[in-house]
């Protein structure tokens, strides 16, 4: 869990919430047809702009520092995690006095329980700057094992986050499956079997994305 989350449960709306997974079903009817990018990075280099104040929640290594910088050498980051074993930025909300232009959630949200989830994307929008992005990763439940680590307790369909994220006041952008193989299997794959997939309800992309703005 990460610490820090201030707001009440108590007030999150149930009828928004289901309002909102219907709007997001109806934006992508067909989820067979959310595109796809290689990579992650590839729509985050899509989002960023050089000079940016980006904050990497639940970022373990670092490891995007290093690639951004690569890219846009002007780029202010800066990280927050639990793990004290490591350098962060920040452990906790509470040590937080700024605001950023793009905010990071790679494969963090379906490691809480939903009320948990709720706060923290209300931190986040608190700590996104009017129009700020909010880059959001999880497992994708079309994806057979993807979700199926000892440690996540929450899984999310693209409309159920979509729908969590207009809860809190994000307003939704884009989503995206993510896949990336060797071009063969690629191209096999997209072009060749995506009619099993779609029949079998079970898709290759192991991870969604999701970018969404602060509408504040």
């Amino acid at each position: 869990m990460l610490p820090g989350n201030r707001d009440s449960y108590s007030v999150f709306s149930w009828s928004r919430f289901y309002t909102y997974r219907s709007e997001m079903r109806k934006r992508f009817p067909d989820f067979w047809k959310i595109r796809i990018r290689k990579t992650l990075l590839q729509v985050v280099c899509g989002q960023i702009r050089d000079g940016d104040h980006v904050l990497d929640i639940g970022s373990f290594d670092r490891s995007y520092e290093k690639k951004l910088q690569r890219r846009f050498p002007n780029v202010l980051y800066k990280s927050m995690d639990i793990d004290r074993e490591r350098f962060h930025d920040f452990y906790s909300f509470e040590e937080v006095r700024e605001q950023f232009d793009v905010i990071f959630l790679f494969e963090v949200i379906e490691h809480l329980e939903f009320t948990e989830g709720i706060n923290l994307m209300r931190e986040v929008r608190n700590l996104l700057v009017p129009g700020g992005c909010l880059i959001l990763t999880t497992p994708n439940m079309y994806h057979p094992n993807r979700y199926w680590e000892y440690d996540h307790k929450v899984p999310y369909r693209y409309d159920a986050i979509g729908g969590l994220l207009l809860g809190v006041g994000l307003e939704v952008k884009e989503i995206y499956r993510i896949y990336n193989d060797a071009i063969h299997r690629r191209l096999f794959r997209l072009y060749v079997t995506s009619w099993v997939h779609r029949h079998l309800q079970i898709d290759f992309a192991k991870s969604i994305v999701v970018v969404a703005k602060n509408r504040a």
